[in-house]
């Protein structure tokens, strides 16, 4: 099939399988060796059409990727990757749902958008090691009725660094009930804890994902290369993308994840809270809360060493947080330890209280 032909055939434009072609995600049958003119198979359809659907429904091309690679071998694999994709795509239109009320609230307007707030509590452990390799705990992780946070110091007071950004999001004053404003009081406090690491700890820095839960939404800011990740009904969702080098090189298509995982430079960081310039512009987000939903927040010494599909098993396993916090540590140190690794794991409990 020509290129005109083949993109009929899989209502992909002849510039686009042009750009698939440079990615690798979707290469010619053959390449005419002196026009340059490209030629696909009729077998190819179906894998243009995955690709089509992919990015109708707004699938980075790292994840498109993806599932094309285990559409073949493992479509049950592929299938919950769609699936994790969409929970994102609700996730990020409950924020922007809720944040245009706040808008039309603040504006004098009806916002015509009211939803029933349940409020619950949470039940949560946080848990820090050191690791079998490094000599001090540049770590700290927090868990509380209402914060939850980890932080992963850096440098030679890299301990000092993540314990003042700790203390800068726990005095997180209480924030009225609008969306927006409890964003803006997290990014204050996340640009308050840059400015009192620069002060403390000069030469050093850390990451820093929190999250404040209201009773019924979470409102996370991230910095770095740590992690969160909602478990609902049975899967689980990364909610955080790594401030790194490398996975800015997997989000334009350039890097697998696989590739990712054992790159030289995946530890290399594009934002930390340092105290340099004007300090970095945190991931901000809104996350509606059920009961019966497990939040992860982590390090990367726990999800750089630990494939997820382990995280997901340990988070499922039914254990209390506790417990289960402890078994995701011992899920690092079983692969050698090689770097302090904290974790923050929270239930939303259920009405009555219990989980």
């Amino acid at each position: 099939m020509t290129i005109g032909e083949f993109a009929r055939a899989s209502r992909l434009s002849a510039k686009a399988l042009r750009r698939y072609d440079e990615l690798g995600l979707l290469p010619p049958a053959r390449v005419d060796a002196y026009t340059g003119y490209r030629y696909y198979a009729g077998a190819q359809v179906e894998r243009a059409r995955l690709v089509a659907w992919l990015r109708r429904i707004g699938m980075p091309l790292a994840g498109v990727r993806d599932v094309c690679a285990l559409h073949g071998t493992d479509p049950g694999a592929a299938a919950r990757a769609v699936r994790a994709h969409w929970a994102r795509v609700e996730a990020e239109t409950a924020e922007r749902r809720d944040l245009a009320a706040s808008l039309l609230d603040r504006l004098g307007g009806t916002t015509g958008m009211t939803t029933t707030v349940r409020p619950h509590a949470l039940l949560a452990a946080a848990l820090s090691e050191r690791g079998r390799v490094r000599e001090t705990q540049q770590d700290r992780a927090h868990a509380g009725p209402r914060l939850l946070a980890v932080a992963d110091g850096y440098g030679p007071a890299g301990d000092l660094a993540a314990a003042v950004a700790l203390a800068a999001v726990e005095g997180l004053p209480a924030p009225g009930g609008r969306a927006g404003d409890l964003l803006n009081a997290l990014e204050d406090a996340v640009r308050r804890a840059d400015a009192e690491v620069g002060a403390a700890a000069p030469g050093s820095g850390t990451t820093l994902t929190a999250g404040v839960w209201t009773g019924s939404r979470l409102a996370l800011a991230h910095v770095g290369d740590g992690r969160a990740y909602l478990l609902r009904d049975g899967a689980l969702v990364r909610l955080t993308r790594d401030h790194t080098a490398v996975q800015a090189r997997v989000d334009a298509g350039e890097l697998a994840p696989a590739e990712a995982a054992a790159h030289p430079d995946r530890a290399l960081l594009l934002r930390a809270l340092d105290g340099a310039g004007d300090g970095p512009a945190p991931d901000l987000s809104l996350h509606e809360g059920r009961p019966g939903d497990r939040w992860l927040l982590c390090t990367d010494g726990l999800s750089a060493v630990v494939p997820e599909a382990e995280l997901h098993a340990a988070l499922a396993a039914g254990t209390g947080p506790d417990g289960t916090a402890r078994a995701l540590l011992a899920l690092a140190d079983g692969r050698g330890g090689p770097d302090n690794a904290s974790c923050v794991v929270a239930d939303v409990l259920p009405p009555g209280g219990t989980p």
